[in-house]
């Protein structure tokens, strides 16, 4: 099974909000989801978004891709930063003898 972070659209007509959900990728856009995990108002100024920074590690670390634009809103609150920092590997100690 293929996980994505990606945008589920809620909100009326002309007035969108987004949830941040991770959901199978074959399911439809605004279908079954797994979790959600935040949500996004674009509409605001400036646009107001909330994401539960720890469970969307978790995913992250489990192998869930992030669709482009939930990319761009974790790079922005520094969620992709912190994902790649416990990504590294250690440095690694040599002994010179």
């Amino acid at each position: 099974m293929s996980v994505k972070i990606r945008l589920a659209r809620v909100g009326r007509i002309n007035s969108p909000a987004y949830r941040v959900v991770v959901a199978d990728s074959r399911k439809a856009r605004d279908g079954r989801f797994i979790e959600i995990i935040g949500y996004y108002q674009p509409r605001n100024d400036p646009p107001k978004v909330d994401v539960d920074e720890a469970r969307a590690l978790k995913w992250l670390g489990n192998g869930a891709i992030p669709s482009d634009t939930v990319k761009s809103i974790f790079r922005k609150r520094g969620i992709m930063k912190k994902f790649h920092e416990m990504r590294k590997p250690a440095p690694r100690i040599t002994a010179d003898t």
